[in-house]
């Protein structure tokens, strides 16, 4: 039986309402065959590691072009909480250089900036996705 795509969940949360980078990470993922669940802006934490859970994700995708990279390190933690420390977490979008060390520091598997090519953000996240699928195989 054929291995499934990776699946990433893209959103963002805190109040932060730009989406179109998001929007072009979604369909650039979905376009190289990844199984994307975009969400619309605002979510909240526990809505986020809902559905990650409900969706067997291996990667969330976070954007953040205000200061809602600085939320991040909760969802990281609820994460953890729920069980899901092997679900990826890589945001994207504007993160100055001592919010990235912040972010890496709490458990973020990688942060893209602008002008980072589409090319590269595949490659990256089909990555951590076999990443977090070779932690679950040997945690079972």
């Amino acid at each position: 039986m054929a291995e499934r795509p990776p699946r990433v969940i893209v959103t963002k949360i805190g109040f932060d309402g730009h989406d179109r980078g998001s929007r072009v990470i979604a369909a650039c993922l979905r376009d190289a065959g990844m199984e994307v669940i975009y969400t619309p802006p605002w979510q909240e934490i526990p809505t986020v590691v809902k559905l990650t859970m409900e969706e067997d994700a291996d990667v969330i995708g976070i954007s953040s072009l205000a200061t809602d990279h600085l939320i991040v390190p909760k969802l990281v933690a609820a994460l953890r909480e729920a069980g899901l420390s092997d679900v990826q977490v890589i945001v994207g979008g504007i993160v100055p250089a001592k919010d990235e060390a912040m972010l890496l520091e709490c458990g973020v598997a990688e942060v893209f900036h602008p002008g980072t090519s589409l090319d590269d953000v595949v490659v990256s996240v089909r990555a951590l996705a076999e990443k977090r699928r070779t932690i679950q195989g040997a945690s079972t």
